[in-house]
């Protein structure tokens, strides 16, 4: 493999969000889904539970936050994935800062029930200061969550940036069956494993399929066409030239605990995000 092979194929990036919107559950799930580990933990595991694979301190898995920085590095799919697991908790701010100059491309976490939260703008900013493409991945969609529409639109009012869904939500809370994807046009129907250590079960079809309206309620069915329609209307379409520029940002649906829509980020995060770019430094003087 040429030099210029190595460099296409690399991708670096970080994970950021407010503290307990999932960032460190869903980079236990990317690499349980990147083959790197075989079984998930979960920051919320008890004593005699496995717990997460990145945060290996002692004070971390009693905290349950990660609060040291640290490279997962895994293959997949023909990428070589460097994974920087950054400090969540403010107190542990500059670190994450410091990370953030050294990361291609990152994955914004929000708390679908709770929105663009204060530590989520503050790290925003500074990746949009160097115009790093971002990626989002709308979370805890198995839990109460804000109406999606209303979600996207809170996320370009607030951070001004566009977003561009790239699936779409079944349901939400105990209603969340699973997610469409709008690129493919089909639906991922997924089934939740014993406490989302291993890989959830999914089966693709149609939306008209009589399954997928067997498995939603006909007012949840009924809603979710109706949104798809509108923003495969009025939405913004995707750009990828947008997104490198840090000017769009691709938006997924899903649920990192129980591993819903992670190989669909997994995947198109892999295939959109660009590979390590040539970077200028500043000429220092030389003492004399």
């Amino acid at each position: 493999m040429t030099l210029q092979e190595e460099i296409r194929r690399r991708r670096t990036f970080a994970i950021i969000s407010h503290p307990d919107a999932g960032k460190t559950t869903l980079t236990e799930k990317l690499l349980l889904y990147g083959g790197a580990v075989q079984l998930a933990g979960s920051v919320t595991a008890r004593k005699n539970q496995r717990a997460t694979t990145s945060d290996w301190m002692e004070l971390e898995k009693k905290r349950g936050i990660s609060i040291s920085s640290t490279v997962l590095q895994f293959e997949y799919s023909g990428y070589c994935v460097n994974l920087l697991d950054t400090p969540g908790h403010k107190d542990f701010s500059e670190d994450t800062y410091r990370v953030l100059t050294a990361v291609d491309s990152v994955i914004m976490v929000i708390d679908a029930g709770k929105g663009v939260e204060a530590q989520t703008r503050k790290l925003f900013e500074v990746c949009a200061r160097r115009g790093v493409p971002i990626f989002t991945f709308m979370n805890k969609m198995d839990r109460p969550a804000r109406d999606p529409i209303g979600l996207l639109d809170e996320l370009e009012a607030v951070l001004g940036i566009r977003s561009v869904a790239m699936n779409w939500p079944l349901g939400s809370g105990a209603e969340f069956r699973g997610v469409y994807d709008r690129a493919a046009r089909v639906v991922h129907l997924f089934e939740r494993s014993v406490g989302g250590k291993y890989r959830a079960a999914v089966h693709v079809t149609g939306l008209e399929d009589p399954q997928v309206r067997g498995v939603l309620d006909e007012g949840v069915y009924r809603q979710v066409c109706e949104q798809i329609e509108m923003i495969e209307m009025a939405g913004s379409e995707f750009d990828h030239s947008l997104v490198l520029g840090g000017k769009l940002s691709p938006v997924f649906f899903g649920s990192g605990v129980n591993n819903f829509g992670v190989q669909l980020l997994l995947d198109s995060f892999l295939s959109y995000s660009p590979p390590p770019q040539g970077r200028h430094l500043r000429a220092t003087a030389t003492p004399s």
